[in-house]
């Protein structure tokens, strides 16, 4: 091993005396730097290799070649680069190749030294590195794509570029992230080459008898990337991402013309088509002479007539929710979108509405947008309307909490005299597991719109709920509406009520704390008997709650003879972690 070092090491004082010869780095610091790299290399030659080691060796080399770079901007010297900064790069590389080889699965260690190779130019290296990674991970994607994109890039070779895409897909034939790429690439090599074209005819070069091929310059090879692609890939998502890659290329005319034609003709039956087709309505240039804001307005206004018109054709054959959903979700969206015109706000409001009661009468309309549909009739002032839609709704979807909750917020809100009603048949038809928010709800309406003796009857149905969490949150509810409506005896009087009737949370003998706590002149009896049942449920993991009781003790009403006696009581009855941070608190409080 020693012998190996040695010969590394002695490989490295070449670039050494280079460093020092022409004054970028001074004697000491070589030796310094010579001292630092034999520690790293016997580390890299131990009997149990750390890939930190050989990650931390390489850090230090890079570190090296970016402080050379620094100083050779400093002083202004840029020769010697061969006999300096290339012995570091090739022993970077090494480095590397000993550790990838030894954890070959570690992706972003072959990243790592990609992306090593890219910022220092190294072309000839980088493509060694690719080739060898995608020999390990055949299997991953992006490491294609990824290499494909160098290739292209870094090296200005669209051939190696093509012949990694064809590999990949020798692996991943049916893989849509790869075939767009590919697709992308093609088109990104015609776009080359026709600036080189143009460049040369602007510049009156005689190329001789080398001729630019014309079917590549427009397009052909990604056509027939495209060709392929759409026998093996099926639907319509995957054709449009086609089509919206090659129009970014202001040279694919006939190739957009044969994917859209494509589109039509093979999915007709897909809502995505349809709803591609609609928006494209969107883009259809406008009258020149429409210059003032209401004649902008009114044009856009006919061309959402126009793309709405393209949707109510589509449902005559695709009478589907989804495709109702790309309806609504475009009106949605123009609705959403600012304005200073009110016609064309009122217009798109008035739209969107027809839509979604459309929507709703052939009873296709999601769920999620019954929400919008409220908020935008709450914000007409609509109240009728929105009271008779957040009732059709929660009859529709009977078995939702999300849609029971907001029809019923709705309800409180406009003050409906439904609501009382609709909030006993929400708990009848929804999951008693999942009902704690209509309780919590129920519970805030009954407080503020009921009797205080219907709200005690609803209370004590709470309490009686076979679910934890319910009966749990309702004590708590049910102790801060007694204080808030009665008075001090009332919330202490419920509190005995129910200090046996489990299950608890925490939160509901705090608040009976912090109750005591703001009488004029509170008990520290009853604030033990609080503390103490509290830390009967909760005292063996929450070390809060006996730091509290401490900070009770030594505070005015307490007796701080008592900490001594909690404190063996806590570390006795604390498990695990919680143990070692009440120590800690306790610590940190004396």
């Amino acid at each position: 091993m020693a012998d190996i070092v040695q010969q590394r090491l002695e490989d490295k004082i070449p670039a050494l005396e280079q460093l020092e010869r022409v004054g970028l780095f001074t004697n000491k610091e070589v030796k310094s730097m010579l001292k630092r790299s034999t520690a790293l290399e016997y580390k890299l030659h131990r009997a149990v290799q750390s890939k930190d080691d050989f990650i931390t060796y390489i850090q230090y080399e890079i570190n090296v070649l970016e402080l050379i770079k620094k100083r050779r901007a400093r002083i202004g010297y840029h020769f010697k680069r061969e006999e300096i900064e290339y012995p570091i790069i090739h022993r970077i590389n090494n480095v590397f190749r000993r550790a990838t080889t030894k954890w070959q699965e570690d992706v972003q260690l072959w990243l790592s030294q990609v992306a090593f190779n890219k910022k220092w130019g190294t072309k000839t290296q980088l493509s060694k590195v690719l080739s060898s990674m995608l020999a390990i991970h055949p299997d991953k994607p992006a490491l294609w794509i990824m290499a494909a994109k160098c290739e292209m890039e870094d090296r200005n070779s669209s051939e190696s570029a093509r012949h990694l895409f064809l590999r990949a897909l020798r692996f991943h034939p049916e893989n849509k992230k790869v075939y767009q790429e590919y697709f992308r690439m093609e088109l990104m090599h015609a776009e080359k080459l026709r600036k080189q074209q143009q460049e040369l005819e602007q510049a009156k070069i005689d190329v001789g008898e080398y001729k630019f091929s014309p079917e590549i310059l427009s397009g052909k090879l990604a056509e027939v990337v495209y060709r392929d692609s759409a026998q093996k890939i099926k639907g319509a998502e995957f054709i449009l991402s086609l089509l919206q890659i090659a129009a970014i290329f202001d040279f694919t005319k006939d190739l957009h013309d044969t994917i859209l034609q494509d589109l039509q003709s093979k999915y007709n039956e897909d809502c995505l088509m349809w709803d591609f087709m609609a928006k494209r309505e969107l883009d259809v240039v406008g009258a020149p002479e429409l210059q003032s804001a209401k004649g902008r307005a009114s044009d856009t206004d006919r061309r959402e007539d126009r793309c709405c018109a393209v949707y109510e054709e589509a449902l005559k054959s695709l009478n589907t929710e989804a495709m109702w959903t790309c309806y609504v979700t475009f009106g949605l969206e123009r609705y959403k979108r600012k304005t200073n015109v009110t016609e064309l706000k009122e217009k798109r409001k008035e739209r969107l509405l027809q839509v979604l009661q459309s929507a709703h009468d052939a009873k296709l309309l999601q769920e999620t947008y019954y929400k919008n549909w409220l908020q935008v009739l709450l914000s007409s002032g609509d109240t009728v309307s929105a009271t008779q839609i957040a009732i059709t709704a929660t009859q529709r979807f009977s078995q939702s909490v999300e849609m029971w909750s907001f029809s019923l917020q709705t309800l409180v809100h406009l003050e409906s005299a439904e609501a009382g009603h609709l909030f006993q048949e929400a708990l009848k038809h929804v999951n008693p597991k999942e009902s704690l928010a209509l309780w919590q709800l129920q519970a805030d309406w009954s407080m503020t719109s009921q009797t205080p003796e219907e709200t005690e009857t609803f209370f004590q149905k709470g309490l009686l709920s076979p679910v934890p969490a319910v009966s749990a949150a309702m004590k708590e509810k049910y102790l801060d509406w007694s204080y808030k409506t009665g008075s001090y005896k009332r919330a202490r009087k419920t509190f005995t009520s129910l200090h046996e009737h489990r299950p608890f949370t925490k939160a509901f003998f705090l608040m009976m704390i912090q109750i005591e706590k703001e009488q004029v002149t509170p008990k520290m009896s009853n604030l033990r008997d609080y503390y103490e049942r509290a830390l009967r449920e909760f005292g063996s993991s929450d070390e809060d709650l006996w730091m509290d009781y401490i900070k009770e003790e030594l505070a005015r009403h307490g007796n701080p003879e008592n900490c001594g006696k909690l404190h063996w009581r806590a570390v006795k009855t604390l498990e695990g972690e919680s143990v070692e941070r009440f120590t800690t608190k306790y610590t940190l409080l004396q």
